[in-house]
């Protein structure tokens, strides 16, 4: 396949994947939605059938998803008329969009920020892969999404969008110079001297309680109701979460395989300029897991009259034993890319965005909750 005739390396913006459609390098059987595109990413649709398999599974080199899925499959659900997808199962389901892409593209994916916020895991699979979530150079087939919620039962439908897409052609990663000089001009953190090592500026988690009367997070409820993923402000947060409070402590003692949504410290701020991706901390540091869905789009946390940021939700689940999380402690790191070329329109700028200027915020499917 011919390269795409992009001049410069980066990530492209939403007008360049609406382009990329429109020559068909990504192949759709109908239009996208009006708020599919994202000024840095693409978000993914599910296609009208799911199934539930045996186990996660990668195709290898000289296999295709659909061939593995013959023999892992376990039975099939019409995603038509909606499905409930049940806690601890584990789902793949056909996308609606396809690749061909040009040679000189290659794309990742991520979990949607809501979907990171219900604890449902997802990941991409490409055909003939070696790794999730990694679409490579040039690549044509079918992709399909996998798909185990961990916390709450989900109702999902054909259209449902879990996951996105971003596409980036060459390696635009900042080096550790090019970040610091870019936070000395942007202001990409609220902290005067923040912690920049490699390729990744430090994120922390807040467990003061300041700012949030006295809150440091939520806590997953079991047994719950299901969640519609598609309705906006449908559920009672005390109906499906615990809200834990400081008691002069800055720290929590997080419970094995319990899930969290708590904040970063630091206000985050994503100019127009660059994309962002939260990436794990050390895996060394802690028995915990951060930040199932990553992607920050051009524009979080950003303002004409300048970067005031936005704080950074943390999903957060611990493994196999207790683990004490302390005020400040390092959780990931963001890791900055640059734009291919500037979006036309920002993060934030009348695309519904749910999360900008956001403080702790649980994901868009919860009515507004106040501590009474």
């Amino acid at each position: 396949m011919a390269d795409s005739g992009l001049k410069g390396e980066g990530i492209l913006p939403g007008h360049a994947i609406q382009a990329l459609a429109d020559r068909g390098s990504i192949r759709i059987a109908r239009p996208f939605d009006a708020d599919q595109v994202q000024p840095a990413s693409l978000d993914l649709r599910l296609g009208p059938t799911a199934w539930r398999i045996r186990a996660s599974f990668l195709p290898g080199p000289s296999e295709t998803v659909a061939e593995r899925l013959k023999r892992l499959s376990l039975h099939e659900l019409d995603l038509t008329s909606g499905e409930v997808l049940e806690t601890g199962c584990v789902y793949l389901v056909e996308l609606e969009e396809a690749l061909a892409l040009p040679s000189d593209i290659a794309a990742s994916t991520n979990p949607k920020s809501s979907t990171g916020r219900l604890d449902v895991f997802t990941r991409v699979i490409a055909d003939r892969s070696r790794a999730f979530d990694i679409v490579p150079l040039g690549y044509e087939g079918k992709l399909y999404l996998e798909i185990s919620p961990r916390t709450f039962p989900i109702l999902v439908r054909q259209g449902s969008r879990l996951s996105q897409i971003r596409f980036r052609r060459g390696d635009a990663r900042l080096e550790e110079n090019e970040l610091r000089a870019l936070d000395a001009a942007e202001k990409l953190v609220d902290t005067p001297r923040p912690d920049v090592a490699g390729a990744g500026i430090a994120v922390s988690v807040d467990l003061s309680g300041e700012g949030f009367g006295g809150l440091l997070g939520f806590r997953a409820k079991r047994h719950t109701g299901l969640i519609d993923v598609d309705k906006r402000a449908a559920c009672e947060v005390e109906d499906y979460w615990e809200p834990l409070y400081t008691r002069g402590r800055r720290e929590l003692v997080l419970d094995p395989d319990a899930f969290y949504i708590l904040a970063s410290k630091e206000a985050v701020h994503v100019p127009p300029s660059h994309a962002a991706e939260m990436v794990p901390f050390d895996p060394l540091v802690g028995e915990f897991r951060v930040h199932y869905a990553g992607f920050f789009d051009p524009g979080f946390g950003h303002s004409a009259a300048g970067g005031s940021g936005a704080r950074a939700v943390l999903e957060v689940r611990s493994r196999e034993v207790p683990f004490i999380l302390e005020d400040g402690q390092i959780v990931g790191r963001l890791v900055y890319e640059r734009m291919q070329e500037l979006p036309r329109t920002l993060y934030g700028e009348g695309l519904g965005s749910n999360y900008q200027a956001q403080g702790l915020k649980l994901s868009k499917h919860f009515r507004p909750w106040t501590r009474e």
